[in-house]
């Protein structure tokens, strides 16, 4: 094909991003028109997908890290043949498109992640590169490589200042994921101009210190400078590759190529004109003529590329009956089938034999039990194995075994959760992370973009509260249980013992279109007995464990380690003959999406009496208890102390609680 051709192909994308960005009167055209000609390359040389099953399980994947771009991916996905048609393009960044402002997951088909803050698509890469390399050590075997495809991601400068690229890159490097592409849009441009004054990294000497190969000032304008530095990072067998690409933002434009101008912006009818003029592009908005169409359409080559997958697959599937029976569970992202006999019968037996643990402890034993049926978990932890005990009998780091189950992220919080949001994305895995609840604080757009994007992912968070004691403050989480359970798509349990433990472990598996955390506790916990209609209504999020009557004057609803603290208090009440039922509710988004009738036996709205007991702030629980009610919680930062002390100080005792129920109760009569 030549030159000229190959122009107008990576042109079709300049100017579908500019006419879409011009009909909206909003979006980033820049990047689009600077990388260009680096996507023409990759998407039609390289890129193995097939526009007619995005889904397809060994496809290539491709990141838009730099997610401000999304025009660029939109175009790419519109002229390869997906169900991306010239009408969605013109409805860019409008209400209900499937061409939003950012790329999100599940509104545009060939979108693999939600992107636009900066940094998490190259973490989402990483993720999804562990992923592969990690399926592929399990089910390849030789002859038969039935996992094998790269990660693409492109990234610009911002995405490499966030401090999260640090993070996952380093890991990425320590993990040598070869078959990780990034591709460094190096354009010196972001919103606040030439990126001198404020980014001067070497970035491929931080990149090389990492462990990455790195192929230095590629032209990103030039098809054979492009090309060549794929096949070069295509020969890597040890390490991830970073192509560093010098573009020109805005490539084509007259007066707004290479200046901030054409970042964030349309470029305007007049100066849209004058790059016509410049590129040589005689089509309307929206037109493009069929001799261009066509060698950009990925159809058939795709089909082409998944019947020969599909075909190995098949002879694998003759010699490797086992492995491909595993490896097609794996992929359709559901718990195998005794995972639900295997849970039950562990929480009947936990219920039948109390101990007093640590909700953590409980966690880790519900691990060892699950872990053998569910291979599908990857663990991991941000150097807290010991503290979180994510750390399981049949736990295997991907670093010493390949076909392991289990990450060291290393302190790196943001990092990790990003990493799991992308490993979930891939499939094949239900990744679980872990830290200190108070440490959530530094991962909390991770988890955002997870509830976002509805992944399933679970999220381990120990040392739940004041109670962790001697550490103070700074790792007391007053703050963190409100700011989970105010994230809309995420589920947040907090356990009161053992066999709550049980129970929300088995609704974060059966969970399938959210993410869970699981708050646990470091201190041991008292086990509360429970009747069967008890146990099964643990699963609801709320339900009734002490009552002494079915016309209660007062209810007292608790959380984790608090829900013994009402239970003795209901002890001295009940014996003073007041009516009280203690509520423990582990889960209050779950209690919330219960059918109003179940929710009226729990919290019959004809009490008024009620107090919420919880060692966190304080304002969050006035919805369960309105104006009349009362709450025991933390309305400032913890102390440094034995959890003991830490709650007496607070006022976390059963004196209180029975003073502030008697006020409730006495002022009643």
């Amino acid at each position: 094909m030549c030159t000229q051709t190959q122009n107008k192909l990576a042109n079709a994308i300049r100017f579908l991003s500019i006419d879409a960005v011009q009909q909206a009167n909003s979006g980033h055209p820049g990047a689009p028109m600077g990388m260009a000609d680096i996507a023409e390359v990759l998407w039609r040389d390289y890129l193995q997908h097939n526009p007619a099953d995005p889904c397809w399980p060994n496809r290539d994947r491709f990141v838009l890290s730099n997610g401000h771009a999304s025009m660029l991916l939109y175009s790419l996905l519109h002229l390869t043949g997906y169900d991306v048609s010239i009408e969605d393009l013109k409805q860019f960044r409008q209400l209900h498109s499937k061409t939003p402002g950012h790329p999100e997951l599940g509104y545009t088909p060939g979108v693999e992640t939600t992107t636009g803050p900066l940094g998490q698509g190259i973490a989402n890469a990483v993720g999804m590169a562990i992923a592969e390399k990690t399926l592929a050590a399990t089910f390849n075997r030789s002859g038969f490589p039935v996992v094998d495809h790269f990660t693409y991601t492109f990234l610009g400068d911002g995405c490499l200042m966030e401090g999260i690229s640090h993070e996952v890159c380093s890991l990425a490097g320590t993990l040598k994921l070869n078959k990780l592409i990034a591709f460094y849009d190096d354009n010196q441009i972001s919103i606040d101009g030439d990126v001198q004054g404020w980014f001067t990294d070497d970035t491929a000497q931080r990149f090389e210190a990492y462990g990455w190969h790195v192929i230095r000032a590629i032209d990103g304008h030039s098809r054979p400078a492009i090309k060549a530095a794929i096949e070069q990072a295509h020969q890597q067998t040890s390490k991830p590759t970073l192509i560093i690409c010098r573009t020109t933002i805005g490539y084509g434009s007259p007066n707004k190529a290479g200046t901030a101008s054409s970042h964030g912006a349309p470029l305007g009818n007049d100066e849209i004109a004058l790059t016509r003029q410049q590129l040589g592009w005689e089509y309307p908005p929206f037109e493009i003529p069929e001799e261009i169409y066509q060698p950009w359409n990925a159809i058939e080559r795709g089909a082409e590329q998944q019947l020969r997958w599909e075909q190995a697959l098949r002879e694998y599937a003759k010699q490797y009956p086992e492995l491909a029976l595993q490896l097609n569970q794996r992929l359709s992202n559901q718990p195998t089938g005794s995972f639900s006999s295997v849970i039950n019968e562990y929480i009947q037996h936990l219920n039948n034999n109390p101990a007093e643990i640590a909700t953590r402890q409980a966690s880790q034993n519900v691990l060892n039990i699950i872990g053998p049926v569910l291979p599908e978990l990857m663990g991991g932890s941000a150097d807290l194995a010991p503290s979180n005990l994510t750390y399981w009998s049949g736990s295997k780091p991907i670093n010493e075994y390949p076909a392991g189950n289990y990450i060291h992220y290393g302190v790196r919080e943001f990092g990790m959760t990003a990493i799991a949001n992308g490993i979930a994305l891939h499939g094949g895995f239900r990744p679980y992370t872990a830290t200190f609840l108070m440490f959530c604080e530094y991962a909390q757009n991770a988890v955002r973009m997870a509830a976002l994007m509805k992944l399933p992912q679970i999220l381990i968070y120990t040392h739940d509260s004041i109670g962790l004691g001697e550490d103070g403050p700074t790792h007391q989480p007053v703050e963190q249980l409100a700011a989970l359970r105010a994230t809309p798509n995420l589920s947040v349990w907090r356990p009161c013992c053992q066999v709550e433990t049980a129970v929300a472990w088995q609704q974060a598996i059966l969970q399938q279109n959210k993410p869970t955390a699981l708050v646990l506790s470091r201190q041991n916990l008292h086990q509360h007995s429970r009747t069967s209609e008890q146990l099964t209504c643990i699963q609801r999020g709320g339900y009734i464990l002490r009552s002494n009557s079915q016309s209660p004057e007062l209810l007292l609803i608790a959380t984790g380690s608090e829900v013994t603290l009402a239970v003795e208090a209901w002890q001295v009440l009940t014996a003073q003959g007041f009516n009280v039922n203690v509520i423990s509710m582990p889960s209050t988004d779950t209690f919330d999406k219960q059918p109003d009738e179940y929710k009226q036996q729990v919290l019959p709205n004809h009490v008024r009496q009620r107090i919420a007991i919880e060692a966190s702030i304080d304002d969050y629980w006035r919805k369960y208890v309105g104006l009349d009610g009362l709450i025991m919680g933390m309305n400032s930062f913890g102390e440094s102390a034995p959890a003991k002390q830490l709650f007496d100080y607070f006022g976390f005792t059963v004196e209180k609680l029975i003073s502030m129920s008697l006020s409730l109760l006495q002022a009643d009569k």
